[in-house]
């Protein structure tokens, strides 16, 4: 029975707005943002510092995380502030998922959540052309830059997701579901991974 949600998702594919639909559909807690900032809260760090850290690569951080517990022998050497957001990061979502009922979108929780059977991990993606719409619509980005907006970000997402995994960002391969919200439509990719939880209670 799955009863944790992670979400991946490619720049502007409306990953972030299917995660809230969900959580509300479901009636479960949302961790998506909130998790650098909840991060920084627990280490005493002011939001000023952290701006500019979301998603960006931590050098492999989460290798050595994976190996020793927190405070060994790996804590050893000073850590960078973004690998000390993320270490909290990952205490966050490891407890999120103790507690069950939630969905987490990004940081690379359906990696550190691997080994559990009840969360099913899913990849949101679109294609170019509905992307850069809703980057215009939704983001406020402008037409003329659109395009490479949704290059960069992206690159800091895989960059972000390969650094701290030994998996590939988006390969279907480490997903139970992937799913094309162009073609989809939002609401109909939140009613597919709704029924899904639900099929999987029964």
């Amino acid at each position: 029975m799955y009863n944790v949600i992670t979400i991946e998702r490619q720049y502007a594919s409306g990953g972030n707005e299917i995660g809230r639909k969900l959580a509300e559909k479901l009636g479960y807690e949302l961790y998506d943002r909130n998790l650098l900032s909840m991060a920084a809260r627990e280490l005493q760090i002011p939001s000023m510092y952290i701006e500019g850290l979301e998603e960006t690569q931590t050098g492999g951080f989460l290798f050595n995380l994976s190996r020793t517990p927190l405070g060994g022998s790996a804590a050893s050497k000073e850590k960078t502030l973004s690998e000390k957001l993320f270490a909290e990061e990952k205490r966050i979502i490891e407890k999120a998922a103790d507690q069950g009922g939630c969905v987490i979108v990004g940081r690379a929780a359906g990696y550190i959540l691997k080994d559990r059977q009840t969360c099913l991990n899913v990849f949101i993606h679109c294609g170019k052309a509905r992307r850069i719409e809703r980057a215009i619509a939704r983001e406020g980005i402008l037409a003329a830059e659109a395009e490479s907006v949704l290059k960069k970000n992206d690159k800091r997402r895989s960059g972000f997701y390969n650094s701290v995994t030994d998996w590939e960002w988006g390969h279907p391969a480490f997903f139970e579901l992937c799913l094309d919200s162009g073609k989809l439509g939002i609401d109909r990719c939140v009613e597919i991974l709704a029924g899904v939880m639900e099929a999987s209670g029964k």
